[in-house]
């Protein structure tokens, strides 16, 4: 494997991203999953809900939810879109109308989707419109996907709360869409966090995501990741 060193500084942005992820997929010396078409995500079991939400990079978004008592499984994919079973990078080129987004299964005897609602908000920047701190498109931008009138008023309820409150700097932009089809992205994505914690946190760190969500949200911010 021929590799060479690449200063932080020297990546941004969707490249930084495909940087990451071409780094991993050179690892691979079995068949490349690059390409290869998604599969929509199963029916939740009986008993558990389903939520969707988009916060830019799906890599950033299953810790804060696989965190949570009563979630029993995240999982990374696209929806939005025209284009059936979507790749990776056709999404990440903006050429299907799909957005990057967490599918989170959930039991909601043991957590409200209200209390989703509030780290959802407090993990992504609701202010910036098609755009997710480093990664800009309309394929990052931010959207709650509703699976049903309960929840359209849930999020509703929540964003004229945080409207009210006036803690932002600008209004919010985030998007209220109705769900469709969830295409699971590809293996490598799934996990990322876990299986990829150094190449993960230095995507992370060098996004701004933590500063940005600090800036934000103040006190109420998560706990930064720690840097790579």
């Amino acid at each position: 494997m021929n590799t060479r060193t690449i200063h932080p500084d020297q990546l941004s942005a969707r490249p930084l991203r495909l940087f990451v992820a071409s780094l991993l997929l050179s690892m691979v010396t079995a068949v490349s999953v690059w390409g290869q078409g998604t599969m929509a995500a199963p029916a939740a079991p009986a008993g558990m809900k389903v939520a969707t939400f988009a916060g830019g990079c799906f890599w950033c978004m299953e810790h804060p939810f696989d965190a949570l008592n009563g979630v029993s499984k995240v999982t990374s994919g696209y929806t939005g879109g025209q284009v059936p079973n979507p790749t990776y990078e056709q999404v990440s080129a903006g050429s299907t109308g799909h957005i990057e987004a967490v599918h989170i299964v959930y039991d909601p005897a043991k957590v409200t989707y209200e209390r989703l609602l509030d780290v959802f908000w407090h993990n992504i920047d609701p202010v910036t419109p098609n755009a997710q701190f480093c990664d800009h498109g309309s394929q990052y931008r931010s959207a709650v996907f509703t699976h049903d009138a309960a929840q359209l008023r849930a999020v509703e309820a929540s964003k004229a709360a945080l409207t009210a409150a006036r803690t932002l700097p600008s209004p919010i932009v985030t998007q209220i869409i109705p769900a469709s089809t969830f295409f699971v992205a590809e293996e490598y994505h799934q996990q990322y966090y876990r299986k990829n914690p150094i190449r993960y946190r230095f995507y992370r760190w060098n996004c701004g995501r933590d500063q940005r969500l600090k800036e934000l949200w103040g006190a109420a911010a998560p706990t930064p990741e720690p840097r790579p």
